[in-house]
């Protein structure tokens, strides 16, 4: 594979098609998904022709735009994984905080 076919892929891979699926519409509303879309390659090669290079794409599903009587509201996705992991780790810094501050106060006597 050369460099123009990577590029090539790559172009294919990030369209605004990857960003907004398709619109589904069921009675009388319509619903537009919104992707979050990231995505980034490398490539090089030596004065021997030696070379190669990789892309690489990541997605994951931000909300959609639902659309009722002429009116447009964005529903974000919930992403109940990445809360909870959130929530784990803003506890995890508040006790070691909680620990900081009570080897500061009870620590000087």
């Amino acid at each position: 594979m050369n460099v123009n076919e990577m590029l090539e892929g790559a172009r294919e891979a990030i369209n605004v098609k990857r960003v907004y699926g398709d619109a589904i519409e069921r009675e009388g509303v319509t619903i537009v998904p919104a992707a979050d879309v990231r995505g980034g390659g490398g490539g090089g090669g030596d004065a021997d022709n030696n070379g190669g290079g990789g892309f690489g794409l990541a997605a994951r599903p931000v909300g959609v735009y639902v659309v009722r009587d002429g009116d447009v509201r964005w529903e974000p996705a919930v992403d109940v994984s990445r809360m909870a992991v959130m929530g784990m780790l803003t506890g995890i810094v508040a006790l070691l905080v909680l620990r900081s501050v009570a080897k500061a106060i009870f620590g000087r006597r």
